[in-house]
C-alpha cells in the first residue's frame, strides 16, 4: 500500500469519530441499527455502504452524484492495498462513517481509514487451508456484515465470528454446521434487524442446505430452516422447517437423502423489513443428475426456487421454484433485489432474480406470484415460461441421458454471483451477463458412485464408448465457439435489453449504480470502467491489471466521494481466454475525483508456456483420468482442464515432478491446494496428471504460437 504506516499506539487509540464529517451519524465503530438500515438515503446514512447490497432492497444504487456523468472523466487512484495473493476476491467492501472494512481470502479481515487506507486492524481467523477444496472455484467469501458495533464473519469452514469493530478483537463464535459433512460457506452473512441469517455451500459434495439465523449479539441460534427433505424415516427434523418439507416430500423419489439432496443457499439472501419476510435463493440438488438423485421423477423441492420464510420466525411463507427436475447444475442462488414497479398501470412490491438458467424474473414479493420472465441470453431447455402455471415449457429430450448434447446456458451461468445492480432513475438492471454452453451426458445405470466430498454430479465427463467421446470434442468446440460475455442494461418492467457493452470474453465482474447517471463494472480486459447510467456510453476506465469480478461500492467522508473496488481474478471457466491471459496480484483498490500520484505496479512479465512431458500412459488410463479429474478438480481448474484458479495444462516441470506430493501429501496447502489423499489414491492420482499431460498435449503447440 502506497501510504505512511501509522504508528502501533496510533493503530491501538484510533477512535472512529475524528473520521466523521460534521454531519454524520450517531459515532461508534459499524454504528449499523434497523432505523439506520431502514433510511440508507437519509442525509446522515447516504455516504456509507452498511450492508451487502448497500440496503435491504439489495439493489446497489447510491445517491451520491458528486461523481456524476459530467465529473467521472477526472476519476483518478486515490489508494489501494496489495491484498497478498493471487487467489480470487469475491467481496464488496462494508464503509460505516469514515471506516472501509474488507475481506479477503480465507476470511482475512482488514478495517482502513476510508480516506487514505490507513490500516487500522486486521483478523485472521485462522481458517485451514484444507477447506479450500470443498469451496468450488477458491478460498474467497462474497463479503461480511455489520451491525452495533461488530463486524460478523462467515467463515469457509463454518464458523459465524463477532468481532468488536473498535479493535478487531474476536467477541464470539458459533459452529453453524456439523463438519463431518461437506459444508463451507463462501457466500455473504447478512443482519437484518438484530438477527444474522446465513445460508452455506457444498451441494455438489453431497450435502442438505439449510439456512440458519443466529442473535447478533450473543450468537443463540434463532431458526433453521432446511431446503430439501431428509430421510422420511427419520420424522420431522424439529426445526422451522418442518411444514414446508412435509409439502416437499412428495416431489422427491428413491433415497436422495443418502446424496444430501443439496438444495444449499451459497448466495442471495435479501429483506423486506415492512413484509418481515426472508428471501432465500436455493441451488442445484446433489446428485446434480436428476436420473440418479430423484429415479427422474418428481420437482425436487425446494431445489432452484426463491423461498420465502418469515424473518422472526423461520416459518415458510411461499416458494416459486424456477426449474422443476432440475438436471442441468441451474441454481437459483444468483443475485435479488427488491423494487417498486410499475407495471400495467399499478405500483407493484417486486422481487426480481436473473439466475443461471437465463431468465430474468419478476416476481410479487408478498405472495410469489409470477408476474413476468423472458429470457435475457439464448438459451436451449426451455421455450417459454407457462404464466399460468409458472412452469417452465422444457424442449423434448433436454433431460440428460447417456448421449453427449450441448446446453445453453451451462452451469457455468448466464449470470452467477456477480452483483447486479438497479437505478430507480433510469429503471434499468445493470448485470454482466455470459453466453456459454456446455456438453452435458449422464452416467450409465450402475456407473455412479456417491462418495462424500467429492463432486457428485452423475455426469459422464469423457463419454461412454469412443465415439462418443468423440461427439464430446465436437460439440464442445462448436459450445466454444458460442462464447459471449457483456454488460447487459435490462428493462425488467418491458422484459428487454435496454443496451449492451460487449467484451471479448465472458468473466466480467459485478456493477454499481449511482444517482450521478453511472454504472461501475471491472471487466475480463483487466479494466475498471464508468458508463452512463442511460445509454451504456463509456464515460471513463483505467486498467488495474487484474479482474475486478467483485461488486463496487461508493461512499462519502468529509463531503468527498470514493468509489472502491476489488479486483481479484477468481479463475472463471472461459474456454477461449488462452495462456497468455496475466493479473496482478489482488487489490483493494479506491478512487476520487483529482487523485493523483498514485500508481499501480505493471504486471509482471510474461513467462515462456512450458512444453508438457511425454505421455506415456494407455488410453484408458487417460479417460479414467478424465473421469476422476471432472468428479474431483474440475469446479476449481476448469472443464476439460482449462482456465479455472490455475490452468493445470500450463504446468511447470518442477510442479510435475511434485504432482503426486501436491494431490496426496499437501505440500501445497498453505497456497491453498489442500491433500486429497483421503479421496484419491496413488493410481487414481497418476491417472488424472496422466489425462493433464495429455490435455497439455493436445493445446501446446496451438497456446505456444498465440493462437
Amino acid at each position: 500500500m502506497r501510504f505512511r504506516k501509522p504508528g502501533m499506539a496510533a493503530l491501538l487509540a484510533l477512535a472512529i469519530p475524528p473520521l466523521l464529517g460534521a454531519n454524520d451519524a450517531p459515532t461508534g465503530a459499524a454504528h449499523v441499527t434497523s432505523q439506520r438500515m431502514r433510511a440508507p438515503d437519509a442525509a446522515d446514512n447516504a455516504g456509507n455502504w452498511m450492508s451487502y447490497g448497500r440496503s435491504y432492497d439489495e439493489q446497489r444504487y447510491s445517491p451520491l452524484t458528486q461523481i456524476n456523468d459530467r465529473t467521472v472523466q477526472r476519476l483518478g487512484l486515490a489508494w489501494y492495498d496489495d491484498l497478498q495473493t493471487y487467489r480470487g476476491i469475491e467481496s464488496t467492501p462494508l464503509v460505516v462513517d469514515g471506516v472501509l472494512y474488507n475481506v479477503a481470502a480465507f476470511n482475512i479481515v482488514t478495517a482502513y481509514d476510508g480516506r487514505d487506507g490507513r490500516k487500522l486492524w486486521t483478523f485472521d481467523p485462522k481458517v485451514e487451508r484444507q477447506w479450500a477444496r470443498l469451496a468450488c472455484c477458491g478460498a474467497g467469501t462474497r463479503g461480511i456484515a455489520a451491525w452495533n458495533g461488530k463486524i460478523y464473519i462467515a467463515a469457509l469452514d463454518g464458523r459465524l465470528i463477532a468481532l468488536d469493530a473498535r479493535n478487531g478483537k474476536e467477541l464470539w463464535t458459533v459452529q453453524t454446521f456439523d463438519r463431518k459433512h461437506a459444508y463451507s460457506i463462501t457466500g455473504s452473512p447478512r443482519v437484518f434487524d438484530g438477527k444474522v441469517v446465513i445460508g452455506n455451500s457444498g451441494a455438489d459434495y453431497g450435502v442438505r442446505g439449510f439456512v440458519a439465523a443466529w442473535d447478533a449479539e450473543t450468537g443463540r441460534k434463532l431458526w433453521k430452516f432446511y431446503t430439501v427433505p431428509g430421510n422420511p424415516a427419520d420424522g420431522p427434523d424439529g426445526e422451522a422447517s418442518d411444514g414446508a418439507m412435509a409439502r416437499a416430500l412428495p416431489s422427491w423419489h428413491g433415497e436422495w437423502w443418502k446424496y444430501g439432496g443439496g438444495g444449499t443457499a451459497w448466495d442471495s439472501l435479501v429483506y423486506d423489513p415492512a413484509l418481515k419476510l426472508v428471501y432465500i435463493g436455493t441451488g442445484n440438488g446433489a446428485p446434480l443428475s436428476w436420473h440418479f438423485r430423484s429415479e427422474g421423477k418428481g420437482d425436487n423441492l425446494y431445489l432452484c426456487s426463491i423461498v420465502a420464510v418469515d424473518a422472526e420466525t423461520g416459518q415458510y411463507k411461499w416458494h416459486y421454484q424456477m426449474v422443476p427436475e432440475d438436471d442441468w447444475d441451474f441454481t437459483c442462488t444468483q443475485p435479488m433485489m427488491l423494487a417498486d414497479l410499475k407495471i400495467k398501470g399499478r405500483t407493484r412490491q417486486v422481487i426480481m432474480q436473473a439466475p443461471k438458467n437465463g431468465y430474468f424474473y419478476v416476481l410479487d414479493r408478498k405472495t410469489g406470484a409470477l408476474l413476468s420472465a423472458r429470457n435475457f441470453v439464448p438459451q436451449s431447455w426451455a421455450s417459454h415460461i407457462d404464466m399460468k402455471t409458472g412452469r417452465p415449457v422444457l424442449y423434448p429430450g433436454v433431460h440428460l441421458t447417456t448421449t453427449p448434447q450441448i446446453m445453453t446456458p451451462s452451469l457455468l451461468a448466464a449470470h452467477s454471483w456477480h452483483p447486479m445492480s438497479f437505478s430507480p432513475k433510469t429503471g434499468l438492471v445493470y448485470l454482466p451477463a455470459m453466453e456459454q454452453s456446455i456438453v452435458y451426458a449422464r452416467q450409465a445405470d450402475g456407473q455412479f458412485k456417491f462418495v462424500p466430498f467429492r463432486i457428485n454430479a452423475g455426469y459422464d465427463y469423457v463419454g461412454a464408448t469412443p465415439e462418443q467421446g468423440a461427439l464430446r470434442k465436437k460439440l464442445q468446440a462448436q459450445a466454444d465457439a458460442m462464447e459471449k460475455g457483456y454488460l447487459l442494461a435490462w428493462d425488467p418492467v418491458k422484459q428487454r435489453e435496454a443496451w449492451r457493452v460487449p467484451y471479448a470474453h465472458p468473466g466480467s465482474g459485478g456493477t454499481l449504480a449511482t444517482a450521478g447517471n453511472l454504472v461501475f463494472q471491472g471487466s475480463i480486459e483487466r479494466n475498471f470502467s464508468a458508463f452512463a447510467a442511460d445509454t451504456g456510453r463509456k464515460l471513463w476506465e483505467m486498467p488495474v491489471g487484474n479482474v475486478a469480478v467483485s461488486g463496487p461500492v461508493t461512499y462519502m467522508i468529509d463531503g468527498v466521494q470514493y468509489v472502491a473496488v476489488n479486483a481479484g481474478w477468481t479463475g472463471a471457466i472461459v474456454a477461449n481466454l488462452g495462456s497468455g491471459f496475466r493479473v496482478s496480484p489482488a487489490r483493494l483498490l479506491v478512487f476520487r475525483l483529482d487523485a493523483k500520484g498514485v500508481a499501480l505496479p505493471p504486471l509482471p512479465p510474461p513467462s515462456a508456456l512450458p512444453r508438457p512431458p511425454y505421455l506415456r500412459a494407455s488410453e484408458d488410463v487417460v479417460r479414467r483420468g478424465a473421469q476422476l479429474y471432472g468428479e474431483t478438480c474440475s469446479r476449481c481448474h476448469g472443464d476439460e482442464a482449462r482456465g479455472g484458479v490455475k490452468d493445470l495444462r500450463w504446468m511447470t516441470p518442477q510442479t510435475h515432478a511434485q504432482f503426486l506430493d501436491i494431490v496426496l501429501k499437501g505440500i501445497r496447502a498453505e497456497q491453498g491446494m489442500a491433500s486429497f489423499g483421503d479421496l484419491l489414491d496413488r493410481e487414481q492420482a497418476e491417472a488424472i496428471h496422466s489425462y493433464l499431460i495429455s490435455r497439455a498435449s493436445e493445446d501446446w503447440s496451438d497456446e505456444a504460437v498465440g493462437k
